[in-house]
């Protein structure tokens, strides 16, 4: 497998980049250069909602509120996922979440709380129990909360990339409650279909770009996109 910017493969930090003609999508006039730099993001979030078998009127749970985690808020809003709570530590991300779809529950996660007891708080707010967890953050406090709030016969769907080290779960709680834990780790075939959900106006994208910089401005470009204070969702560099 080849992934642009997965080391040992170098990235595309760069004016120009020479790429097979056979892996390109050509984008309708309708999606600008800015929303297609976004169909990454929206692909993983598409391979999570198709492998975790998401139906419309489940009851979902998405686990942080960061770029991945809000790319899969927009998808599974499509998608008719009902209700809908995500939670992050950071409000300001919750916020943002809440401004593009105005139903989403939102639970900011309390850090001097136990993961059984930010799960209590994830399922009030979703009114009951998760039939579907999406993970996106990795941490493994996370992961818990998300076990603890799934159903009886549930799944937590885990995309975010966690530590290398060795990460513990409650299992037999999940074993007990018979709940599926998944992971997702690429995406395969999903370009076409998120280019069709943009250009059709089913998910809007433009609202995640919160910051830009010139191609010369990296440096400042990877400060904002590391820094919480800079509020940022997605940074994007541009060819001025």
């Amino acid at each position: 497998m080849i992934f642009y910017s997965s080391p040992p493969v170098d990235g595309t930090l760069r004016r120009y980049h020479a790429h097979p003609e056979a892996w390109l999508h050509r984008l309708p006039d309708s999606i600008s250069y800015e929303e297609g730099a976004l169909l990454e993001p929206l692909s993983v979030a598409l391979a999570g909602i198709e492998r975790s078998g998401l139906r419309m009127g489940d009851a979902l749970v998405i686990c942080g509120a960061g770029p991945i985690g809000i790319v899969t808020l927009l998808a599974a809003n499509a998608a008719g996922a009902a209700p809908i709570v995500i939670t992050d530590i950071d409000e300001n991300r919750l916020k943002v979440a809440k401004s593009l779809i105005p139903r989403v529950r939102t639970v900011q996660v309390q850090t001097d709380k136990d993961a059984m007891a930010v799960a209590e708080d994830v399922k009030k707010a979703l009114g009951q129990e998760a039939k579907l967890v999406m993970e996106c953050t990795g941490v493994e406090s996370s992961i818990h909360t998300g076990i603890y709030a799934c159903r009886f016969g549930g799944t937590i769907f885990i995309i975010g990339v966690g530590s290398k080290n060795f990460q513990q779960y409650p299992f037999m709680h999940a074993s007990f409650r018979e709940i599926d834990i998944r992971f997702q780790f690429r995406y395969m075939e999903t370009y076409p279909k998120a280019i069709v959900l943009v250009s059709e106006g089913l998910i809007d994208l433009k609202p995640l770009v919160t910051h830009r910089f010139s191609l010369e401005q990296a440096k400042a470009a990877f400060e904002a996109a590391s820094t919480p204070a800079a509020r940022a969702i997605k940074v994007q560099l541009l060819d001025e």
